[in-house]
């Protein structure tokens, strides 16, 4: 996107643009229609009390495209890889914890020129059950601070589990 689209834009989708250090704007993270129908690379349960818990309490389930499958296998991700935690409330009872209400759909998009200013990476939220309610107000870089501690891992988390 470029400076000169932003006014045409702002009034229609302010909430939808993420701005980038340095007033340039990184493009926009596109929902991950259809994701649940990719790969499941895993699920993890943070609970109340890890350092992550406010706000990423819940079940995480990691969904990954076929480039990213290929990514966790050989260590190196082409840009398109996609990964999804689609992160859900946590309910316990019965002597089991269930999933809840789904809390926001994360997104992390490889695009190595596109992401320069975040590691190569593209980083979104969506609350809820939303395909267009935003939750990154600053271009990825409070994700990737987080995500900067697995830079020998291209910035990722997930680890193939053959």
């Amino acid at each position: 996107m470029t400076r000169t689209q932003f006014p045409f834009l702002a009034s229609a989708a302010l909430a939808a643009l993420v701005a980038v250090p340095l007033g340039v704007f990184a493009e926009p993270v596109a929902y991950p229609e259809g994701y649940r129908h990719w790969h499941h690379a895993k699920s993890m349960v943070i609970h109340d009390g890890h350092p992550l818990a406010d706000p990423f309490a819940g079940i995480h389930h990691i969904y990954v495209n076929d480039p990213a499958l290929e990514g966790l296998q050989t260590g190196r991700y082409a840009d398109g890889s996609v990964f999804v935690f689609d992160l859900l409330e946590a309910d316990a009872g019965d002597e089991a914890i269930t999933e809840g209400e789904r809390k926001l759909v994360g997104v992390m998009v490889k695009g190595a020129e596109t992401y320069r200013e975040t590691g190569g990476w593209g980083f979104e939220g969506f609350a809820g059950d939303s395909r267009d309610q935003r939750l990154v107000s600053d271009g990825g870089q409070g994700c990737f601070a987080c995500h900067q501690s697995q830079a020998d891992s291209d910035y990722v988390f997930t680890r193939w589990r053959p």
